[in-house]
């Protein structure tokens, strides 16, 4: 009895380690399973989980920050996955060894192995593919082999490309004269931030000059309202397009103008009018007299406006012999 007294104790802590042994064996069995799944959720977008194992916050750039985003939206059904964009890539999410993986079956990064203009541009307009983007296949950019990547920052919290304030910096990239006209006295306030390329430009457009409207003047109109008329008397030039006298990206003549007058206007205009006025200052110790008067007064101080104020189109009737020159 005695013998049994001391021995139960003994054997009722074995028992209890016996029985704690599997169960201690069984929840560090399921450590590393629940770890696994633990890191096999998904982070920022749907199925983003085989992905974010190696990219994580630390890449440059940093790709997670595409949450910060319209493509980073869980709540929307439209949100793509990191496939729809870069396909499944399997030789990349299987590669392992410590060289470098390969590409994925679409990529967007700069250097050795980057997909093509055409390929990257299917992943952007599987989804955009209508309103100002339908004619995007036919534009001058499209056509030129440049992709959407090339101005778009997709992963980025502020697509500089889609502020008015910022979206020059990435036009400028490639149109440097536009650049160097923007910095001229006479320019649109797209400096300043008031205006910006979009604002006259549609770069999905198919038109020559992807202008937003379908011509040079319907565009200028959206602003420049009083300009369109119609008049009684139109100033052809005007008429066909404004670009013949003004230079819209900017110059150092006022209002945009390509040159100042009277030499602007001599381009067109011939001495019928004017037979004893050149397109020169005047010389000498000329006077106002009826010989020279009309030399000097459309050569200095912009002399053909001093007159010919409704350049852009008249509706005077006063006089039918001057109406048709522009006159006040």
């Amino acid at each position: 009895m005695r013998f049994l007294k001391k021995i139960l104790p003994v054997m009722l802590v074995m028992g209890t380690l016996a029985v704690a042994a599997p169960v201690q064996a069984a929840a560090d069995a399921s450590k590393p399973a629940m770890a696994k799944k633990e890191a096999a959720k998904d982070i920022v977008l749907r199925g983003d989980a085989k992905c974010t194992t190696c990219h994580d916050e630390a890449d440059s750039p940093e790709l997670l920050a595409i949450g910060k985003t319209k493509h980073g939206t869980r709540a929307d059904k439209r949100t793509p996955e990191c496939t729809s964009c870069h396909g499944e890539s399997e030789k990349h999410t299987n590669h392992k060894g410590s060289d470098k993986p390969p590409k994925p079956d679409r990529s967007f990064a700069k250097g050795p192995g980057r997909s093509s203009a055409e390929v990257r541009n299917e992943a952007c307009t599987a989804c955009h593919k209508g309103g100002t983007h339908m004619f995007w296949a036919s534009s001058t950019h499209a056509t030129n082999d440049v992709a959407c990547s090339d101005c778009h920052q997709v992963h980025k919290d502020g697509d500089k490309v889609r502020d008015r304030k910022t979206q020059s910096e990435v036009c400028y990239t490639c149109h440097k004269e536009q650049r160097a006209q923007m910095n001229r006295v006479s320019h649109h306030p797209v400096p300043e931030g008031k205006m910006g390329c979009s604002s006259c430009h549609n770069v999905h457009g198919n038109n020559p000059k992807q202008l937003l409207k379908s011509s040079t003047n319907e565009t200028c109109y959206t602003c420049h309202m009083e300009k369109r008329g119609p008049f009684i008397h139109n100033h052809e030039p005007v008429s066909e397009d404004c670009a013949i006298c003004h230079q819209p990206h900017g110059t150092n003549v006022a209002s945009l103008l390509k040159s100042r007058p009277p030499m602007l206007c001599t381009q067109c205009h011939g001495p019928d009018s004017h037979p004893s006025q050149p397109p020169a200052l005047p010389v000498g110790t000329a006077t106002l007299s009826a010989n020279n008067g009309s030399r000097i007064m459309g050569t200095v101080a912009r002399g053909c406006l001093n007159c010919h104020t409704n350049i852009h189109g008249g509706n005077s009737t006063q006089s039918n012999a001057t109406a048709e020159r522009f006159r006040r």
